[in-house]
């Protein structure tokens, strides 16, 4: 005990002389019965005589005020902080939360290491991620979440909102407000995915059309570059296929200069026919227009003059076996490519520009959203600020390129820098910077069952029509009608 707590025990015995005790008697006094029953004599006559109850009394109170004083002291130096206010609220253990994250393309490996480092910081959330078929997955999703067993975190194309708004929830300002969300994504990022005053969705991804060319072709007809313009010049679109195909004397392509001019066996023959409608200045909701017309007369005309026609391969199969020169598609194809034939000199360059410099591409890439049916929005939403951070996208990346060609495109602006010398993404950024990206419901490969595949049939049937005689016009007439049923479904206006 401290002088200080020696001090507080009672003050008033302290100073005051106590009675002797009769048990407190030396023992070897030799006249006891002197003392039995009545005074010492040598003890001064003026002390007050022994009353046992008072004595008890004042150690009672003594110990009493000693255990207030000693509680006093540790309720002040150690526990005060622990009790409850209106400015100090007491920390309560969190609620356990395990969040289901359905996922396309990646295997549970690329996200693992994340999700067990985000665990550990966070060891009240377990993440669960499952690789789903891209089959009938946007109405798996839909379904599952209205019978309550939908995912927390789902993955859904950027072209994907008007068709899944019952189950996507906005971004909470807390988690991530507009302004943040504006100085980390690109602008295809932002027009995208804000509906009113809200975003839907974080990106972990930026991609879009790119002009995908087997270099050593090109380099066999003295072509040292792809065409940087459609139309204009020596080295335009035109002119730079006419010198890429090869055929034999009874005019059966042997190699086509580029993947161009049909429907049935090109991909992404939507996303090619949009560029040349958005170049030449023509609208997409309004495909009744002479520009819209001209648009389909230049798409049509690299199979009318014998550059490409119904009897090729698939394009991307063509390009593999080396019986077409150029694409247009998606980046991440080139993994594919590659894959299939890894002695394919392949090379990828941004897309052709009009007239006056303009250059336009259709973005598809695919966004991380939270499912407004979740009931744990809040930490579904954490996480994928947590993933679309650097150093988690940089993880991502490394870990998807061990076992593919490279990982997804940055979709952070402050990253563009990082994959500047990759030749296979350099072009994909370039374009996301310099806000050349469109996004359009006619995406080829999204799987939605929905939107986009109605619009591309739409589109597809117009095209053929024109290949049996139909006139342009007329044809794009047929398909304006069509389109806009589908849009007026989605309330698209």
């Amino acid at each position: 005990m401290d002088e200080k707590e020696k001090n507080n025990q009672n003050p008033e015995a302290d100073s005051t002389p106590q009675p002797m005790q009769p048990e407190e008697v030396a023992p070897d006094i030799e006249h006891p019965e002197e003392i039995a029953g009545s005074i010492p004599p040598e003890f001064p006559t003026d002390v007050p005589v022994y009353e046992e109850n008072s004595n008890k009394t004042a150690i009672i109170i003594g110990i009493v005020v000693f255990f207030l004083i000693v509680f006093g002291a540790i309720y002040w130096f150690f526990l005060k902080d622990r009790f409850s206010s209106d400015t100090d609220p007491i920390d309560t253990p969190k609620d356990e939360v395990t969040l289901t994250y359905w996922g396309l393309w990646d295997e549970p490996a690329i996200f693992e290491p994340l999700i067990e480092a985000y665990q550990k910081d966070n060891p009240h959330v377990s993440i669960v991620y499952e690789k789903m078929d891209a089959e009938q997955y946007r109405e798996r999703l839909i379904a599952r979440s209205q019978a309550g067993n939908g995912p927390d975190i789902f993955r859904f194309h950027n072209t994907w909102l008007p068709e899944i708004q019952e189950v996507i929830a906005p971004l909470p300002m807390d988690i991530m407000s507009n302004q943040e969300f504006e100085e980390i994504f690109y602008p295809i990022h932002q027009k995208d995915l804000k509906i009113g005053d809200a975003y839907y969705g974080i990106p972990l991804i930026i991609d879009g059309n790119v002009l995908i060319y087997n270099e050593t072709l090109l380099k066999q007809a003295g072509i040292n570059s792809p065409p940087p313009v459609w139309v204009g010049g020596d080295n335009d679109v035109l002119n730079t296929v006419n010198r890429l195909t090869v055929k034999e004397p009874n005019g059966q392509i042997v190699t086509s200069g580029m993947a161009i001019g049909t429907a049935n066996n090109i991909p992404h023959f939507g996303e090619i026919f949009a560029i040349l409608l958005l170049l030449n200045g023509a609208d997409f909701k309004d495909l009744t227009t002479p520009e819209a017309a001209e648009a389909l007369l230049l798409y049509r005309k690299f199979a009318e003059d014998g550059y490409w026609n119904e009897e090729m391969p698939n394009a991307l199969t063509a390009f593999v076996q080396g019986k077409t020169a150029m694409i247009i598609a998606p980046s991440w194809h080139v993994i594919n490519i590659r894959g299939q034939n890894p002695d394919l000199q392949v090379k990828v360059a941004p897309i052709p520009k009009g007239l006056d410099d303009s250059a336009v591409s259709v973005a598809s890439y695919w966004v991380e959203g939270v499912n407004r049916l979740s009931p744990n929005q809040t930490e579904a939403w954490k996480f994928l600020k947590y993933l679309s951070e650097r150093e988690q996208l940089i993880k991502m990346y490394e870990t998807q390129s061990q076992v593919r060609l490279f990982g997804n495109p940055y979709p952070r602006k402050d990253m563009a820098d990082l994959l500047k010398d990759n030749a296979y993404i350099a072009p994909v950024i370039q374009q996301a910077q310099d806000d050349v990206y469109v996004s359009l419901p006619l995406a080829d490969r999204t799987y939605d069952d929905g939107m986009n595949e109605e619009i591309l049939q739409y589109l597809q049937n117009a095209i053929n029509s024109t290949a049996e005689g139909v006139d342009y016009g007329a044809a794009l007439n047929a398909a304006h009608q069509g389109i806009q049923k589908v849009l007026e479904r989605y309330e698209l206006e």
